[in-house]
């Protein structure tokens, strides 16, 4: 792994022309019926090139030739398991790793192999959308434990979420750091939380992908990595894609330390969805990027903190009837508009069809997400510019 002190330095500024790729982000964005100069600003992927390490074990897989079935090297485990103990002080043991084309697929099996048709599952919203659409679409049923806004941070009710959970409650699902609103859960909230769980024979589901995405001053804390009994009932789903910018690769790790949970989380895997291992550019991608993607993380984090102090400056100065809290991690903010008081739909026509930037609808979000965005700040200033002004010019 490389280290902070290497110094190499990266290029974030360059604008990268992503039309006509297939991005979902830049060829498929649907606000305002997908003019053709809406500026994206949504789904969250970042629009600097992966780093070049990975590009470069891309590129040698490809220059193979023959891209047959494969395995996860011994290599691959240890890259993993190196950076999971250096970046966030958990030890893990390369046998409690399975593959999974991505930590939302990691968590529909999880939701299928361990509750039943009928059985309530805990999010805490305003949360990423497909948290609802899990529950939903696998015949369960969702109980809201919607986080409270306090001295501009976002915090869990605890008090309502035991007043929430009833015997039919199996599963919650953790967002750690939580997308959209940022935040980085503190050591203290996170054992209040697994009290509960052990209190009420809870399994939780922790994804988080956005753990590598932390600034100075907060740490990210894995939540099996407070005790051996929240380790027996945590599954955790981790990943490259958003860290590095390799999301179409499709390179998710589930981390399940309890045997039996994991033997029949395997075992759902390869029965309901075929799945045996990753295709051969995944395996490469993630295990560069996990040995040698350290300094690379380092820069851009030093250079997504700067897009985000930007964007508070400029709202401070040019959109003070915007706000938005603190992101402590992920390259995402979470913009309230309320002051302007508008309905959902008469932001949704300001912000989309007038100022042309593609945010993603609040709503989408769940209880918590009325009269807000989410705005991904991951792309050059230049970008971030340029969307804060044409935001401006409209409001």
């Amino acid at each position: 792994m490389e280290t902070v002190t290497t110094r190499r330095k990266y290029d974030f500024d360059t604008l990268i022309d992503r039309k006509r790729t297939n991005s979902v982000k830049w060829d498929f964005c649907t606000c305002c019926d997908g003019a053709e100069d809406m500026l994206p600003m949504w789904v969250a992927d970042m629009d600097f090139q992966a780093p070049p390490e990975v590009m470069e074990a891309v590129l040698r897989a490809a220059g193979h030739g023959v891209y047959g079935y494969s395995e996860m090297t011994d290599g691959y485990y240890e890259a993993i398991v190196n950076w999971v103990a250096a970046r966030h002080r958990w030890e893990l043991e390369p046998r409690w790793l399975s593959y999974s084309p991505g930590v939302i697929t990691g968590m529909n099996v999880a939701i299928q192999t361990f509750t039943a048709p009928g059985d309530r599952i805990i999010v805490q919203s305003p949360v990423y959308p497909p948290f609802f659409a899990s529950v939903i679409n696998n015949g369960r049923q969702v109980s809201n434990n919607q986080l409270v806004l306090c001295d501009g941070e976002y915090r869990m009710d605890f008090e309502q979420l035991e007043r929430v959970i009833d015997d039919r409650t199996r599963l919650l699902l953790l967002c750690s750091p939580h997308n959209p609103v940022g935040r980085v859960w503190r050591r203290d909230e996170l054992e209040r939380l697994a009290d509960i769980a052990l209190r009420h024979d809870l399994l939780v589901f922790s994804d988080e992908i956005h753990g590598d995405l932390v600034y100075q001053g907060y740490q990210h804390v894995p939540f099996a990595s407070l005790g051996p009994e929240v380790a027996e009932r945590t599954i955790t789903g981790i990943a490259p894609s958003k860290t590095f910018n390799i999301a179409g690769l499709k390179a998710s790790v589930i981390i399940t330390p309890n045997a039996r949970l994991r033997t029949a989380f395997d075992q759902a895997q390869e029965r309901v969805f075929g799945l045996y291992t990753a295709n051969v550019f995944a395996i490469a991608a993630a295990e560069a990027a996990y040995r040698d993607g350290g300094a690379w993380l380092d820069q851009a984090l030093d250079y997504l903190g700067n897009n985000i102090d930007y964007t508070y400056r400029r709202l401070r100065e040019h959109i003070p009837q915007v706000s938005a809290t603190q992101p402590q991690g992920t390259f995402l903010m979470w913009l309230d508009f309320s002051r302007l008081g508008m309905t959902q739909q008469e932001l949704r026509e300001t912000i989309f069809c007038g100022a042309r930037v593609g945010l993603n609808d609040g709503l989408s979000f769940g209880p918590g997400g009325d009269q807000h965005m989410r705005l991904n700040i991951g792309c050059p200033r230049s970008m971030v510019a340029e969307g804060l002004s044409r935001i401006a010019a409209v409001l």
